[in-house]
């Protein structure tokens, strides 16, 4: 992931991926049981074409931050960060581990499969964690 990438959309391209990416989050977390009300525009952030952070209101008043983009969807509570930046160290962070314990996974040693699924999760925490740290992502409009 890196962030050249960003200035090859028009800004009708611009659009059409971050409609497509809220879409595809909304979409995981009913997937998983998680109806919401709506999505808290202030505090989601997205890199457009790489990654999109989004914070949902659930229909039971809970929050959840879910991101999406050319990396796994994913979500964890509100509770888990304060703000977008937050919630991109902790994904990760937690892709680190998961990948790290599928690596020390005896039975998932000859799964090439579960292998790849771990090297993506490190190329992508990796990336993810990257844009985290990039200031000058965060000094300015971060919805680029």
């Amino acid at each position: 992931m890196t962030t050249e990438a960003q200035q090859q959309l028009t800004p009708e391209q611009n659009s059409e991926w971050v409609r497509e990416r809220f879409q595809a989050g909304n979409k995981y977390l009913a997937e998983q049981g998680i109806l919401t009300k709506r999505v808290l525009v202030k505090d989601s952030r997205y890199v457009a074409p790489l990654v999109a952070m989004w914070k949902f209101e659930a229909n039971d008043g809970k929050h959840w931050w879910v991101v999406t983009g050319d990396l796994p969807t994913d979500h964890v509570s509100g509770k888990a960060a304060k703000d977008a930046r937050e919630a991109m160290r902790h994904f990760a962070l937690s892709w680190q581990m998961r990948a790290e314990s599928i690596f020390q996974d005896k039975n998932a040693a000859n799964d090439a499969t579960q292998q790849a699924f771990a090297h993506r999760l490190v190329n992508r925490s990796e990336g993810l964690y990257d844009i985290s740290n990039d200031e000058k992502l965060w000094q300015t409009d971060p919805n680029v």
